[in-house]
């Protein structure tokens, strides 16, 4: 197969959760781009947390953030756009107020929370990005603009299945919850996904699906797993993800990414 298009996860797929990405990753993409292929990150990261990330590559490649609802380069050319109704976010901030859920908000590419608790703070420290602003209720329910998803997080899995049950009995189609990992339901317009970027992308060079291969570890990366000529769930991923995939590399922490570029791309 010719891969001329490759897009991966970042948590726990080109870099251990919160850390700096390995110099057999770093290699790996740069031994692609220098081959021709396009190389893309597709992440439920905000665009800030993301492109230092991207800079450390050393390649200045397209960034697909918020889970494909903003689509901005490293060096700032934006490819595409896909925020929240203004109304809508106020009716989510609502519902979310009256159950007492953590719920935090991205307006142009600040991090915003009702109040900084533990979720919060978990949230900073896990992914290793600068602090939000504490706005109140009231605060969120203002800052609209330019807000590509929301957050929920949660205690447990459990909890995080009720909330996205409960969002779409509530909301139905006008909006996507997703689950990005144990406690993270991701709350976007419904047309908004890895896949859909990934699509974008492909469809702006006229590169066809089948020289298109993704690879990821979590639930927010299947549709853009299915969607994808070829697929690789990476060793860490759970089980249900990895039956997705066309193909199943080795864990994060053992390089996993670097393995699948030089098995299935660089060949």
């Amino acid at each position: 197969m010719s891969i001329k298009l490759f897009v991966t996860d970042l948590d726990g797929t080109l870099l251990p959760k919160g850390q700096n990405v390995p110099d057999a990753n770093i290699k790996a993409v740069r031994d692609m781009v220098k081959a021709g292929v396009i190389f893309t990150i597709a992440t439920g990261r905000m665009y800030c947390a993301s492109v230092e990330i991207a800079k450390n590559l050393g390649v200045d490649v397209p960034i697909i953030t918020y889970n494909g609802a903003l689509i901005k380069s490293v060096g700032g050319e934006v490819f595409h756009t896909d925020y929240l109704d203004p109304t809508l976010i106020v009716e989510i901030v609502n519902f979310c107020e009256a159950r007492q859920w953590h719920l935090q908000s991205y307006s142009n590419d600040e991090l915003y929370y009702p109040e900084y608790n533990d979720f919060a703070k978990g949230y900073e420290a896990a992914l290793n990005i600068a602090k939000g602003r504490a706005i109140g209720w009231d605060g969120l329910r203002q800052c609209t603009e330019n807000v590509p998803k929301l957050l929920s997080i949660s205690s447990s899995a459990e909890e995080t299945a009720k909330r996205i049950e409960a969002l779409k009995a509530a909301f139905g189609d006008r909006i996507n919850a997703i689950r990005s990992n144990a406690e993270y339901t991701e709350i976007t317009q419904p047309q908004v996904s890895k896949a859909a970027a990934l699509k974008i992308l492909a469809d702006k060079w006229n590169i066809d699906n089948a020289e298109v291969m993704a690879i990821g570890d979590s639930y927010n990366d299947l549709p853009m797993l299915k969607a994808a000529g070829h697929s690789v769930a990476m060793g860490n991923a759970p089980a249900d993800v990895k039956a997705a995939c066309e193909f199943v590399t080795d864990d994060c922490k053992d390089d996993g990414f670097a393995h699948a570029v030089y098995k299935y791309v660089l060949i």
